[in-house]
């Protein structure tokens, strides 16, 4: 035995995976065809559904009218048996019992004929049977015989002694009988005989054949309806996202925004929208990029051009030097005086331009600390007066309020007043330099004017340019000692810590920048 299940489960090992690699495979076929657009996963969800949903409802409605119809026909069956009892009872001359020998000739085929007629008038199968579930008398064109019974549990409902309608299967044909069966005579009298009406409902079946057949051609016309509906609906949706994409393709390779006028569904719109959003964010992050690009050539040239004058000054004294050119002590003296002059020129510029990289990396951080203006400027001007009466100059130091607090950076802003100071040195001899500080309107003004040689009206728009000096009118030449990034690096200062400067000038008269910062007092009591 066991050898013979080893043997079937050889045989049937090379179906199974067969069966299993097919089902592999046309799981996978289906779940690329599902995922592969919007268009085929609309159309196979919708064809699924309503193929599900019809055959649920002709099961459903197979099952419904099934159920009707039985109730139907028990009722029927039922009131028939009720008014074949009512006719049997009224043949008062009829003896329903077990015949004897006396009444087997004329008086049996009158309780048969009766039997038939009953039966042809009502459409079943009448049987006459006793308490002991006996037959006494039928219906068939066929003699009883003696010892016939119904079945056991038919003549037991007879116990009941009420009309009982229920349901079985013929032993022969396998198909569905209903059976009544009712006690025969009044409900007053001792039940002594049972009548048993048996019927087949020959158009059920038919009957629901037919619905199926109507209810799967109606689906099968509906579901070509759903199949172009679900394209119509599917093109309408897949091609917008279409034209979409196409249109980011061309937004990627620089073409303009969307148009969204034409598009017809509002998820679209939105998503268009954003994507117009996104693409005037990269356009705005290019041309930022592209900006950048500029500026760091432009810094890089104007970079290499600064380094390259004292470097080609302090290569040349050094080549003049070692070739032995140079003889004479106080010329050599003056040679090395210039090669250190341009060697802290460069320091300063390669100071400054790192200065300035951070500044405009944001790499460099700010304290937010409370700092006393008048007293850093009162401290500055003490300190900047040597420098000062040098060029025959005096530092005059108005201060208009005794504390002026704001909210800085002391180094910085200690930074930009030594810048500002001595940049108006430079720019003035034997004149004054005014350092004041006032507090107005919630604000603290810190200003530094000079009566020095000014600033030309054409070339004052250009002073917060790197690398750029403006020409000392008295001597006519560039100032030397300047790389040009001072008020650059003093102007990016004042912005981190939230101030703003301004500069007035004219040439010949002399030039007055003013710092203003809010005012930490006035910030305070406003609750900020």
């Amino acid at each position: 035995m066991k050898a013979n299940l080893q043997q079937v489960r050889e045989r049937l090992q090379p179906a199974l995976r067969f069966v299993h690699g097919f089902w592999l495979t046309g799981r996978r076929l289906l779940s690329e065809q599902f995922n592969k657009n919007i268009y085929t996963r609309i159309l196979f969800t919708n064809v699924t559904a309503f193929v599900v949903g019809l055959i649920a409802l002709i099961m459903f409605s197979s099952f419904v009218v099934k159920q009707i119809t039985y109730e139907q026909v028990q009722q029927e069956l039922s009131r028939k048996a009720r008014r074949v009892n009512f006719a049997l009872t009224q043949q008062m001359d009829q003896v329903w019992g077990t015949a004897s020998e006396e009444q087997t000739g004329e008086s049996s085929q009158g309780r048969q004929g009766l039997l038939k007629f009953l039966s042809d008038i009502f459409d079943v199968r009448i049987m006459i049977f006793d308490r002991d579930g006996n037959i006494t008398g039928t219906s068939e064109e066929q003699e009883i015989v003696p010892g016939s019974k119904i079945e056991e549990k038919f003549f037991k409902l007879l116990a009941r002694g009420e009309t009982t309608v229920t349901r079985a299967l013929d032993r022969e044909t396998g198909r569905l009988i209903f059976v009544a069966v009712v006690p025969m005579g009044n409900s007053k009298d001792a039940v002594e005989n049972g009548i048993l009406l048996e019927t087949r409902p020959s158009n059920l079946d038919l009957s629901l054949n037919k619905m199926r057949l109507y209810q799967l051609v109606g689906g099968m016309v509906i579901l070509v309806v759903l199949i172009i509906v679900s394209v119509y609906l599917a093109t309408h949706i897949s091609r917008p996202i279409s034209r979409l994409a196409a249109t980011v393709g061309e937004i990627s390779r620089g073409s303009e925004v969307l148009s969204i006028e034409d598009q017809p569904l509002d998820e679209i719109n939105v998503l268009a929208a954003q994507i117009n959003k996104l693409a005037l964010r990269m356009q705005r992050i290019q041309a930022e990029s592209s900006r950048m690009e500029e500026d760091r050539s432009r810094l890089f040239a104007e970079i290499s051009h600064e380094l390259r004058t004292p470097l080609t000054a302090v290569q040349g004294f050094v080549e003049a030097i070692r070739d032995g050119m140079v003889q004479d002590e106080a010329l050599l003296e003056r040679y090395l005086d210039t090669i250190y002059t341009q060697t802290l020129h460069i320091t300063r510029l390669v100071d400054d331009i790192l200065a300035l990289s951070r500044l405009e990396s944001g790499t460099i951080a700010v304290e937010k600390l409370p700092v006393d203006l008048s007293a850093l400027a009162e401290g500055i001007a003490v300190a900047m007066e040597g420098l000062a009466r040098s060029k025959g100059n005096s530092i005059l130091l108005e201060k208009k309020a005794e504390k002026a607090i704001v909210i800085g950076d002391v180094d910085r802003m200690e930074q930009i007043i030594r810048n500002l100071v001595k940049n108006a040195i430079w720019a003035t001899e034997n004149g004054f330099i005014r350092i004041g500080v006032e507090e107005r309107q919630g604000e603290v003004l810190l200003t530094i004017e000079d009566n020095g040689v000014g600033i030309p009206p054409d070339e004052l728009p250009h002073i917060w340019d790197r690398f750029y000096r403006v020409e000392n009118q008295r001597g006519g030449q560039v100032q030397e000692k300047g790389t040009g990034l001072g008020l650059v690096i003093v102007k990016k200062l004042i912005q981190l810590q939230g101030g703003r400067i301004d500069v007035v000038s004219q040439l010949g008269k002399g030039t007055a920048f003013t710092i203003s910062f809010p005012s930490y007092t006035e910030n305070r009591q406003a609750g900020f």
